[in-house]
């Protein structure tokens, strides 16, 4: 059932992307503002930048910006990887549709034929780094991540992704495996460099290559840089909203697909613009921006503009003589077997890469070259760890220096790699993580063979009460657990999400001490190479809890009312006990929620001091896994139950 359902619920994802155009970029708005309180306060001052602009700008023709690009390809699978000619079909479409170049724009009903714009805007790939040094302007890695969100983790290195260039010189767009139905995402201006930037699935990138009708024009790509460029959905997202611009007619809300002109909302005699960049059309049926639309995003790259640097930045340019190069990142490696293993660094473009290979415990390297950005290496011993590191060889002769080493290990006889934290299988034998209130702990790990258990320690302080615990680039279905280190059979806090979905756990306002973190496979789940990672942090800001079942919080001091809460038998068919200890009488609440995130049933029962013992009847509940959240004076504790009737 746990599979079926994983699979179902893939399948509907995928119709729901294939069925009409999903953008989150107002969702991570608001989660920005949420996040960095300052960020609306600095959108309010590029809105005045904006008005000025625009007052003084009317009809006016603006100096050609062109804007270097760095594309960051994320990709677990082969398919995922998209050509170089896919990207650069994408960069063809910007210059067209931003240009006003495209040939579908005599489309324009000729009542908007006078709205249409040259926004002047060019897009080149980057030719030269952050260090001055040549480069293709594409990057590629491989990540063991299968799916992204619009949280961001993409965009950084230590997540599975890959680290954003300078902001005031690039525009980075990052393309993967977006899940969820989105098509891709953008930061506005005025965000943090680190995020700023543009996320789109690598299926509807580019109009050649892997792509997935209706979105294979590259028209996805287009919409979300016009919200880098400070552009909203021509709707205003709001019912007969506003979005900022005064050329384009008010509309009741998003189109999809492909509207028959003139479609009336709104008391808009000509009809919505849906043919607009901004609207949710289908590629085929969008095909401008308009006269208004174009001062405001010359607004933000004019000077004093958010991203006036832009206009002067050197990385559409290459370095005179073409003859240094930076030394390769992104070193990564795959396909790790007993004896084998292939060895991937990004692309710097260099003629060529020297390459040179270790054991770990070594003092000699092994040295060879490839004009590839991968080598595979045959001829390794089982259950070892080895080192590499690479240089790359420039078009005049010279040599960067070598790399930051990366070390990977080969699988063990027992078909397992090696976890560098073995032995922590007992909380005894808990590896510690250092964590401040700046700094979060982070380790890779690795759940293999069957019955493995990774337990790891960590201290909270005075100054940062409040705890974060995050699983990420999970190979398999794992699971987190968080006890005090004085009573390793009390579950503080714990998350428990299906498949290879990031964990998650809070724990706010914690009693200052030693933390336990267990973290196991569910069901027994392994993976013989792929690893996880773990990050711990501490603060002294409350972290964010979700409420949604799928994870485990309390909310206060440890020191709560429930503890030692079981739940039996699992699977479960008509009745279901659950048994809990409580500190003091009170009032419980016992929600069963679908692995949709809905409410199945919800029971109410009253609470003594001491030990307790419900006996709930679940014949009305449908079979299928459950979060089975139970809420008492304050504290929610989640337990995962399958109904088998």
């Amino acid at each position: 059932m746990r599979k079926l359902f994983i699979v179902f619920a893939a399948i509907i994802a995928v119709l729901g992307a294939q069925a009409q155009r999903n953008c989150g970029s107002m969702e991570v708005l608001e989660r920005l503002k949420t996040e960095d309180p300052s960020y609306a306060a600095k959108m309010g001052e590029i809105e005045e930048h904006t008005a000025e602009f625009v007052r003084n700008h009317q009809g006016s023709t603006e100096a050609v910006i062109t804007i270097p690009v760095v594309v960051h390809v994320l990709y677990n699978t082969a398919v995922q990887n998209i050509t170089d000619a896919q990207i650069l079909s994408q960069i063809a479409v910007l210059n067209e549709d931003f240009r006003l170049l495209n040939a579908d724009n005599v489309n324009t009903p000729s009542v908007f034929a006078g709205l249409k714009a040259d926004c002047e805007i060019n897009f080149v790939l980057a030719k030269r780094d952050p260090n001055g040094n040549a480069t293709t302007g594409i990057i590629r890695k491989s990540t063991t991540v299968t799916s992204w969100s619009s949280n961001d983790y993409v965009k950084y290195s230590s997540r599975g992704g890959d680290d954003a260039w300078p902001a005031g010189s690039y525009l980075n767009i990052w393309v993967c495996n977006l899940g969820g139905g989105l098509l891709g995402y953008a930061q506005f201006p005025g965000g943090s460099a680190i995020t700023d930037g543009v996320v789109v699935g690598y299926q509807y990138f580019g109009r050649t290559g892997t792509l997935s009708a209706p979105f294979n024009k590259g028209r996805t790509a287009t919409h979300e840089v016009g919200h880098w460029l400070n552009l909203r959905h021509i709707w205003g997202d709001a019912n007969c909203g506003n979005d900022l611009v005064d050329d384009t007619p008010t509309q009741q809300t998003s189109n999809y697909g492909c509207p028959t002109h003139p479609k009336v909302t709104c008391q808009n005699v000509n009809g919505d613009l849906f043919m607009n960049y901004m609207d949710y059309s289908d590629d085929a049926c969008m095909y401008m921006f308009t006269a208004k639309q174009k001062l405001r995003m010359q607004a933000v790259l004019a000077a004093g503009g958010s991203r006036a640097t832009l206009a002067t930045s050197l990385g559409g340019t290459a370095p005179t003589g073409g003859t240094t190069c930076s030394a390769p990142n992104g070193l990564t490696s795959s396909n790790v077997a007993n004896t084998t293993a292939t060895l991937n660094w990004n692309s710097t473009g260099a003629t060529s890469y020297n390459v040179q290979y270790k054991l770990a415990t070594a003092t000699t390297w092994t040295t060879t070259s490839t004009t590839a950005t991968s080598l595979a290496l045959t001829g390794l011993t089982a259950g070892t760890s080895y080192q590499f590191q690479v240089q790359s060889v420039c078009s005049g002769g010279t040599t960067s220096a070598y790399s930051a080493t990366v070390t990977f290990s080969t699988l063990s006889s027992t078909g397992c790699g090696v976890d560098a934290f073995e032995s922590n299988n007992t909380a005894a034998t808990a590896k510690a993580v250092t964590v401040s209130s700046t700094v979060a702990g982070t380790r890779n790990g690795l759940i293999c063979p069957a019955g493995d258990i990774d337990w790891f320690s960590f201290a909270n302080t005075t100054a940062a009460k409040n705890i974060k615990v995050t699983l990420t680039n999970l190979p398999a279905d794992y699971d987190i657990y968080l006890y005090r280190s004085n009573n390793s059979t009390r579950v503080l806090a714990s998350s428990v999400k299906t498949g290879t979905t990031s964990e998650s756990m809070t724990l706010n306002n914690g009693t200052v001490g030693t933390y336990l973190v267990k973290i196991q496979g569910y069901n027994n789940a392994t993976n013989a190479s792929g690893q996880y990672t773990l990050t711990i942090q501490i603060g002294s800001t409350t972290f964010r809890m979700n409420q949604d079942g799928t994870q485990q919080t309390i909310s206060g001091s440890d020191e709560e009312s429930l503890n030692n809460v079981n739940i039996y038998p699992n699977p479960a068919n008509s009745m279901v006990n659950l048994e809990f200890n409580a500190t003091q009488a009170g009032q419980a609440q016992i929600r069963f929620i679908d692995q949709m995130g809905r409410v199945a049933q919800t029971y109410y029962q009253t609470t003594t001091a001491g030990n307790n013992l419900m006996n709930l009847d679940i014949n009305a509940v449908p079979a299928g896994v459950y979060f089975v959240q139970m809420i008492s004076n304050e504290q929610t504790i989640t337990k995962r139950l399958v109904i088998s009737h």
